[in-house]
């Protein structure tokens, strides 16, 4: 199946590696795999996966930096598969810019679950949504994961960030609750679902230049959800 989804997977457990590669492509996934970071940046010149499966405990380059460019000059859904359990690596990885972490050991069909969640087949009709949305003098090209500001600046948009923009300009002027992010964006409720909805909905604002103590366009509503506030063109 040459038309299904590609899985990159980095880490440096060659078991990790055949067991992760033998569930997915079970699955129906396509994988490739790579022991080193260094062997994985080389192959993205030439290959463009759908997901990326990295592991921190690298040994030749931090995973937290790797993340972090991923999720700035790619439009891939990163996933975090680490045996670092603390708290605080979860919220530095979520703020980096990956969409998931799970923590080893891991149930293989959980990975298989998170991906199909991530990259779930786009509701009935998507097809025929405008890939480039102009709201408040900007643009935001869906295709392209880059938004783009009424200066002409452009900005690289993470997968997980373009994910939650879509959301809001697809729902503009509406209230949007945490139960309706769960929904349509997929995860697991609970403290890190939450966690990483506050991470991407920051970086979101940052991006579009928001004042943290007074948005214009990202209403937060307390107690309720969030109100994307710009008309779409």
């Amino acid at each position: 199946m040459t038309d299904a989804p590609l899985i990159a997977i980095l880490d440096d457990e060659p078991q990790i590696r055949r067991l992760l590669s033998h569930a997915l492509e079970q699955a129906g996934f396509r994988t490739q795999s790579f022991a080193r970071a260094t062997e994985f940046e080389a192959a993205l010149r030439r290959i463009t996966p759908d997901a990326c499966l990295i592991d921190l405990g690298l040994p030749d380059r931090d995973g937290l930096a790797l993340v972090h460019r991923l999720a700035s000059e790619s439009g891939a859904v990163i996933i975090i598969v680490s045996g670092r359990a603390q708290v605080q690596d979860r919220v530095t990885g979520l703020e980096l810019g990956a969409d998931d972490y799970i923590t080893k050991p891991f149930e293989p069909a959980e990975v298989v679950a998170r991906i199909r969640a991530r990259l779930r087949r786009p509701a009935q009709g998507a097809a025929s949504r405008p890939r480039t949305l102009r709201f408040a003098g900007w643009s935001a090209d869906f295709d392209r994961y880059l938004l783009t500001a009424p200066d002409g600046t452009e900005t690289p948009l993470s997968h997980a960030e373009a994910e939650v923009l879509r959301l809001f300009t697809d729902n503009p002027r509406r209230l949007i609750t945490r139960a309706q992010m769960l929904e349509t964006l997929g995860g697991t409720a609970g403290d890190s679902f939450d966690r990483a909805m506050d991470v991407r909905i920051s970086r979101l604002r940052t991006k579009l230049g928001e004042d943290p103590k007074n948005p214009r366009l990202i209403k937060t509503i307390y107690g309720a959800g969030y109100i994307f506030l710009a008309e779409i063109t």
